[in-house]
């Protein structure tokens, strides 16, 4: 069986996790916002498709779709690639071999220093966390609603290689945090 995975924005997360299908023997076909990103896509052996959140992709980019990942910013309304292929995906998702979306610990909120997991409340601070919350509902609804394999992974901060610490220090961007027993979450992008 050929595998196909349609990504919906291809950031640091996305294009890593892209690249490693790739060496698997996936196409990957892939959305950037404009014309100009898709140069480093296809360079990088991604089929590159355009979608800035304001129309949405032919019929012809789903063709032989077996693998979808979304790691567009949401909005208020959620995910706009969810949303704007919303008859696609009722359609489609049970056919689909699995469904990705990459979410934030920030749907916890703040815990006041206490540990979380997947069993903790989710109670987002801000709008782009509680947003995020909403677009995981959304791309898990396909599951709820059709038994597709739809999985939220939320991502800690992310760090690797032009992403890490010591490229803070020498971009002079690296910022000292002083709270005593404060733990950070931080995942290597590889993992």
């Amino acid at each position: 069986m050929t595998h196909r995975l349609l990504c919906f924005g291809l950031g640091y997360s996305a294009r890593y996790f892209a690249r490693r299908l790739l060496r698997r023997g996936f196409t990957v076909v892939g959305t950037c916002r404009t014309i100009e990103g898709t140069t480093a896509l296809r360079e990088a052996g991604i089929e590159p498709l355009v979608f800035d959140g304001q129309r949405p992709l032919a019929a012809e980019a789903f063709a032989g779709v077996t693998h979808v990942l979304s790691s567009v910013p949401p909005d208020h309304d959620g995910d706009p690639a969810l949303l704007m292929h919303r008859d696609w995906f009722d359609a489609h998702a049970s056919d689909l071999a699995w469904i990705g979306y990459l979410s934030t610990t920030g749907v916890y909120g703040d815990a006041q220093g206490e540990w979380v997991d997947e069993t903790s409340p989710l109670l987002p601070s801000n709008d782009r966390s509680r947003w995020r919350l909403v677009a995981e509902q959304q791309w898990l609804g396909l599951w709820q609603r059709h038994g597709a394999p739809a999985h939220a992974f939320r991502l800690p901060g992310i760090y690797g290689p032009g992403r890490s610490a010591i490229d803070q220090v020498r971009a002079g961007t690296a910022r000292r945090i002083g709270k005593p027993g404060q733990v950070f979450s931080r995942i290597h992008v590889e993992d």
